[in-house]
């Protein structure tokens, strides 16, 4: 009985990398712009790793993301201190609670820059703003495909990317960027909920009345990643 269990296994392991490898790239990344277009919403736990290249030091976060059509965003860092990032519908804040220091952004600096946001709301268009090949089978997860992404018209903050997509959902699961300096973004989605229903109220921030705020202010070092 275990021989047999473990012979399935062997088979299932197999049989999804040979899956994975089988994938055409650029019709996956139809079907990941097709799945974005049709869902309303979906929201996610997130851990991140933020490398600075000239430092070497690779920052972990930890926290939840929710988005909402059209392009309501909030990206809640818990972990190692709490940041609030919200795209709403007149102006993009990000709050430093420990800091009590709040800024706000104009909605479409934010979106349309190449960070990523972009990939998490779909707002990335794979197959128009990217050269996308496959990328190497063996860095797939079980039921995943890699695509390795190069922008047509790279920018400071952008020069590569690589996601990894569920396959069963056509769902980016993991993002991997790097800018011109070689510092990089890897950020890791679970537990994704599709369609959730989420309340507008959910994407509204007022800063609290002892914060700082800094009205249109250029973005920070550290960057809205």
């Amino acid at each position: 009985m275990k021989k047999r269990a473990f012979f399935l296994a062997v088979c299932f392991v197999l049989a999804t990398a040979a899956t994975a490898r089988a994938v055409d790239p650029t019709e996956l990344a139809g079907r990941i712009q097709n799945k974005y277009a049709t869902i309303n919403a979906f929201s996610a736990s997130f851990t991140q790793a933020i490398r600075n290249a000239a430092s070497g030091d690779t920052e972990h976060r930890s926290g939840s993301f929710f988005f909402k059509k059209p392009v309501l965003v909030r990206w809640e860092t818990v972990k190692p201190e709490k940041e609030l990032l919200i795209v709403g519908k007149d102006a993009v804040w990000d709050y430093f609670e420990e800091d009590k220091e709040a800024y706000r952004y104009a909605v479409k600096e934010i979106i349309s820059s190449k960070t990523m946001l972009r990939f998490l709301t779909g707002k990335a268009n794979l197959t128009e703003d990217f050269f996308v090949a496959a990328g190497k089978a063996s860095d797939a997860g079980p039921g995943q495909a890699v695509l390795d992404l190069a922008p047509r018209e790279p920018e400071p903050g952008l020069v590569m990317a690589r996601v990894w997509v569920d396959l069963s959902t056509d769902m980016i699961a993991r993002v991997f960027i790097q800018d011109f300096y070689a510092n990089t973004n890897d950020l890791t989605l679970t537990g994704v909920a599709v369609n959730p229903k989420l309340a507008d109220t959910l994407f509204t921030f007022t800063p609290p009345k002892d914060a700082k705020v800094h009205d249109n202010a250029p973005a920070k070092e550290r960057d809205l990643k």
